[in-house]
């Protein structure tokens, strides 16, 4: 792995400036648009885990604990606008674009060719009939059901996976499915829960393929922690492929990296969107 330094900047701009793309972002690349990332440097959420999946699918308990926090954090990361980053990678153009992120910012921005691994948290689905709706329609219901419940907790901060931190949720009405009023769940990875099959199989079919048509991969504003996205940077590394990656401290994939550029998102990925334009 070289540093990043000035030199190793512009090396690895020159890396990636004329080769097919599969890039693979994470939440530091959302950062410049006010949502938390979980790791990166004085992060108050470096400590702390989301709530997995055997929790949530425990009672119902769990799910009001869930859904009154994710309420409180949709309605602030609901105002959240692509930034910079986002907006260079659009014009960038990847072949393809892996997220780990569940905000739908990438889409917003015009990105064509996305995976969103963990789903998007602009999605519910019923745990019983397995109707799929639109998280908006189903923040006006728990608005309704739970009238002045966002204006007495207003001045609470989003974190990265869409809540906040709350403990007063023992009177958080939560809807039923509108057809079957079964539990609902946001149509998200939770952790404890597997990335589908075909999803993971789309994205090693993406890296392998830069292989044998000299291309590189780019990770933006991921530490990497979790092997979810980690394993695409490993499957790059074993077929020779470059390795860039931006993010503001250590990742686990460093050791992998051809270059490792220790700085914010967006100023790397408009820099190299004007060099490919």
């Amino acid at each position: 792995m070289r540093g990043s330094g000035p030199r190793e900047y512009a090396e690895a701009l020159d890396l990636l400036a004329g080769r097919p793309l599969v890039v693979l972002t994470g939440a530091g690349l959302s950062t410049d648009s006010g949502i938390p990332d979980y790791r990166g440097p004085g992060s108050p959420n470096r400590d702390r885990t989301p709530m997995n999946v055997a929790e949530f699918r425990s009672g119902p308990a769990a799910q009001q604990r869930y859904w009154a926090r994710s309420h409180l954090g949709w309605t602030r990361m609901g105002h959240a606008e692509p930034n910079a980053g986002h907006r260079a990678l659009a014009r960038i153009d990847p072949d393809l674009l892996i997220t780990q992120n569940v905000d739908g910012l990438h889409e917003r921005a015009g990105t064509r060719r996305v995976v969103a691994l963990h789903g998007r948290i602009s999605d519910v689905i019923c745990l019983s009939c397995a109707a799929v709706t639109p998280r908006t329609r189903l923040q006006a219901r728990m608005a309704e059901a739970n009238p002045g419940y966002a204006n007495r907790h207003a001045d609470l901060v989003a974190r990265p996976d869409g809540d906040v931190d709350l403990d007063d949720t023992a009177t958080f009405v939560v809807p039923g499915c509108e057809s079957c009023d079964g539990p609902l769940k946001p149509d998200v990875v939770f952790f404890g829960e597997n990335v589908p099959a075909a999803r993971v199989a789309h994205c090693y079919e993406a890296v392998e393929s830069l292989a044998a048509n000299d291309g590189a991969m780019l990770v933006a504003g991921s530490s990497l922690t979790v092997m979810s996205g980690l394993r695409f940077v490993r499957r790059a590394a074993e077929h020779d492929v470059p390795i860039v990656i931006v993010n503001r401290g250590e990742t686990r994939g460093d050791p992998l990296a051809t270059y490792k550029v220790d700085a914010g998102c967006s100023e790397l990925l408009s820099d190299l969107a004007d060099l490919r334009a």
